[in-house]
């Protein structure tokens, strides 16, 4: 009798799972086929999206093979749902009619700003903004004063906060949210064993807090904060973060941060070290050593670089030139892991999750 109960309860659990791959399945697909479709379109709008016609732009590294971005793709949804299986952190729940009325707002708001885009990439006005920010913005570093991808009012406007996601998932085919979770994954491993009333977590860069909202749903006790340069996005990750109120969101620049040392016990940055200049980097990553607490963890996420993907060179190289991307050109051959040695940190993970790697960096104790 024992046997056949436990048999039955097998076929439920299996039963269970094929029925949670199906679903996971059915709404990741469903997702970035949306957001593909959004691409598409706003290709069709543009001349810069699809193929290196610049005069300015003379490739080197060959022409991407687009089955190996194939196979990346699949690869991270199939390692998402592992991430999933093993406890990780719980299934999306990204795809809802609920969300279907702000989904297609956000996409028409898209695709109205395409234009824009399109006339600042062919008259490279990739520092427009600066005509038009307030007194006072001289507090900002020239760097840090653009059209980032050439989106309309840079990182200074209420509309590209609230634009911002949809432009990165149409970008990447509904596949940024998938890349942010390798991240959640090193979180949840560092996690394992801890009350998390006693973690405290920095987002570096936190922009309208979208993966810190993923984190705080996850970890809802946390001892969180956010940072970030922007007064729109900041104010935007306030709202965002507000039902849970131990979260703070810091307005400053992540090379100089209001914080004690030794006060953070896990820092995460996600996309930030392609958008800043190389001299500004090393002075980026001396400041999340310092706050860090000795054995902290830093969960480093951004874009994948030359070599990572043998066969997707060439789309790496092209990419900041069909886009605004002042600084990655730089970052795709910079010394990543040799510069987190250089300011302290011990290697321990590496991940590839599409195209983004996940690192994480050990502060000695």
């Amino acid at each position: 009798m024992q046997a056949l109960i436990f048999g039955h309860m097998g076929l439920f659990d299996r039963a269970a799972l094929a029925a949670g791959r199906a679903r996971y399945a059915a709404a990741q697909g469903l997702r970035s086929a949306w957001y593909g479709a959004q691409m598409q379109a706003a290709r069709r709008r543009s001349g810069g999206f699809d193929h290196p016609d610049e005069p300015d732009f003379a490739p080197s590294r060959g022409r991407p093979d687009m089955a190996v971005a194939r196979r990346a793709y699949v690869d991270l949804f199939v390692q998402d749902r592992k991430n999933v299986e093993a406890g990780l952190y719980p299934a999306p729940q990204d795809v809802s009619l609920a969300q279907l009325p702000d989904a297609l707002k956000s996409a028409r708001a898209f695709q109205a700003d395409v234009a824009e885009v399109e006339r600042r990439r062919l008259a490279r006005a990739g520092t427009e903004i600066r005509e038009t920010l307030p007194e006072g913005s001289n507090r900002y570093p020239d760097y840090y004063r653009q059209n980032f991808h050439y989106q309309t009012g840079g990182w200074f406007s209420d509309e590209s906060a609230a634009l911002y996601d949809t432009q990165v998932e149409a970008l990447f085919s509904g596949t940024a949210d998938a890349m942010r979770r390798a991240a959640l994954a090193e979180i949840s491993r560092e996690l394992r064993g801890r009350d998390q009333r006693g973690v405290t977590l920095l987002d570096v860069a936190c922009g309208n807090g979208r993966f810190l909202e993923q984190v705080m749903g996850v970890w809802p006790r946390l001892k969180a904060a956010g940072l970030d340069l922007s007064p729109n996005y900041a104010e935007a990750a306030r709202a965002r973060l507000a039902r849970w109120p131990q979260v703070e969101v810091i307005e400053e620049a992540a090379e100089s941060m209001p914080l004690a040392e030794g006060r953070v016990d896990i820092a995460v940055s996600i996309f930030l070290f392609h958008e800043l200049p190389r001299q500004v980097r090393p002075a980026v990553l001396a400041e999340i050593v310092r706050i860090l607490k000795p054995g902290g963890l830093f969960v480093f996420a951004d874009s994948v670089q030359f070599g990572d993907y043998p066969g997707l060179d060439g789309m790496l190289e092209y990419f900041p030139h069909g886009f605004h991307e002042p600084y990655y050109e730089d970052y795709l051959a910079w010394d990543r892991a040799g510069a987190c040695a250089a300011a302290g940190l011990a290697e321990e993970r590496r991940t590839l999750a599409f195209l983004t790697k996940v690192t994480t960096w050990r502060k000695p104790g």
